[in-house]
């Protein structure tokens, strides 16, 4: 077994079918896939189809394309930081096929022509689906309700509304934004933060926060937050979606609120899943995040309600900043890290092969999962005869030190630079064009004419 698939030069013609050899799906059997039109044309054994790129996929693990509900891509306003292209190309480069825009740009993601803009760069670039995020509140100003209606009307079909980065702390508000966005089933994705319980706060709050003379951010501050939501949406009969995930007593809040029947889902990063709070001894602010890294007690909730289904999804909160943001003094640097490209790599390192979780439910957890509570079509959706062919080749198997080379986007704020890490995406299909192939990020410019190609 080699490796890595071999694919011949025909791969880079306009067109051109994916014949995929011997990959294991999620359920764990073995099967050629024959991607071609944009779909999942044939599923079996010893497919064959005139003209296709071969790949040699035995040893690689097939998956549904993935979708996270939560990236930053910084476009309009800060593209030093970030674009919708480079964003889109570190998504693709991560196994993603789509991805969710969240709204803190600037402008803010709040009217129907801002959020239709950046539906159009990422329709332009077209490494991955960009389904744009609309603000809640008018300009995150957390006081007046945004165009709720008149986003989710127009051409990007909003239906995720957050203000993240910012709490929407005012609980009539709160209530207001989830009755508004119930006429067309929409949700409200909340950052769980009381403001007044963490302000200057700079890492969670605990014996090592003190050691440290940093202002603590306490639990109790995201617990709070999410145990009033899900009252509140409760109260209306709305959905409510959690950001970020971060300590065991909001899994337990979680969990009481489904068993209740609250129409709640939840999401927590790669990065709450595997780092802890001892990595901000060394004052290296890569490490220096919103909600902060916890407990490793906490790190292990997390995971187990990951396990059981409580939290319902991984998504990346991806944040990219520019090394000046970062290289500082604790105090003065900005919150986040970027993770589209490590994503998957982490979930492996966390949940799978610690036996907590199979590759199907990763393919639940990371594709189907998050795509239904976007309410996005074409994506997440099982790899069967007909399916959109939106699909993620990786190799369990590869072990690499994650470094700057696997980054593809235009930040470099990653906390795993130098760590270790397991697997490896070798291949990434979009709408059936290969973005990704042997683990190369395809050229913005190629991969613009095929997507022209199969769908102008």
């Amino acid at each position: 077994m080699s490796n890595e698939p071999h694919l011949s030069d025909s791969g880079l013609s306009s067109g051109v079918p994916y014949l995929i050899r011997g990959a294991t799906l999620p359920d764990g059997t073995r099967s050629d896939v024959l991607l071609t039109g944009g779909r999942v044309a044939e599923l079996g054994h010893g497919l064959s189809h005139a003209g296709a790129t071969v790949i040699d996929a035995d040893g690689l693990q097939a998956l549904p394309g993935l979708v996270d509900l939560h990236t930053h891509l910084r476009e309009p306003g800060a593209d030093q930081s970030e674009t919708v292209l480079t964003g889109s190309q570190a998504a693709a480069r991560g196994g993603f096929t789509s991805v969710f825009a969240m709204a803190n740009t600037s402008p803010t993601q709040d009217t129907a022509g801002v959020v239709e803009q950046v539906l159009a760069l990422g329709e332009r670039a077209g490494y991955v689906t960009v389904q744009p995020i609309g603000a809640v509140t008018k300009g995150l100003g957390g006081t007046q309700l945004a165009e709720l209606g008149a986003m989710a009307t127009s051409r990007a079909r909003v239906r995720v509304f957050s203000d993240d980065g910012l709490c929407v702390s005012d609980p009539l508000l709160m209530r207001r934004a989830l009755e508004y966005v119930k006429a067309f089933d929409g949700v409200i994705a909340q950052h769980s933060q009381e403001p007044r319980l963490t302000e200057k706060a700079q890492m969670n709050e605990g014996a090592l926060s003190g050691e440290l003379g940093l202002i603590g951010w306490p639990a109790v501050a995201e617990e709070a937050i999410i145990a009033r939501d899900v009252l509140l949406a409760e109260h209306v009969g709305s959905r409510l979606h959690v950001c970020h995930l971060s300590t065991a007593g909001s899994v337990d809040v979680i969990r009481w609120a489904k068993a209740r029947g609250i129409n709640v889902t939840a999401e927590v990063t790669p990065h709450h899943l595997l780092l802890t709070e001892d990595l901000v001894v060394g004052y290296d602010a890569r490490f220096k995040v919103n909600p902060p890294l916890r407990r490793r007690e906490d790190v292990e909730a997390l995971r187990a309600a990951l396990a059981d289904g409580t939290i319902d999804i991984v998504a990346t909160d991806h944040a990219p900043h520019p090394i000046e943001s970062k290289d500082c003094e604790w105090d003065a640097a900005a919150n986040g890290m970027v993770g589209l490209e490590s994503a998957l790599s982490v979930v492996q390192a966390a949940v799978v092969d610690t036996g907590q979780l199979a590759w199907a439910d990763v393919a639940r957890v990371l594709s189907a999962t998050p795509a239904r509570i976007g309410r996005i079509s074409g994506q997440g959706q099982p790899i069967v005869v007909g399916a959109p062919a939106e699909l993620t080749l990786i190799d369990p198997a590869a072990r690499r030190v994650f470094g700057r080379a696997d980054l593809s986007g235009l930040s470099a704020n990653s906390p795993y630079l130098d760590m270790a890490l397991p697997g490896r995406v070798i291949a990434t299909f979009h709408r059936g064009t290969a973005t990704v192939l042997d683990g190369v990020l395809r050229d913005a410019t190629e991969v613009a004419r095929l997507n022209g190609v199969l769908h102008g």
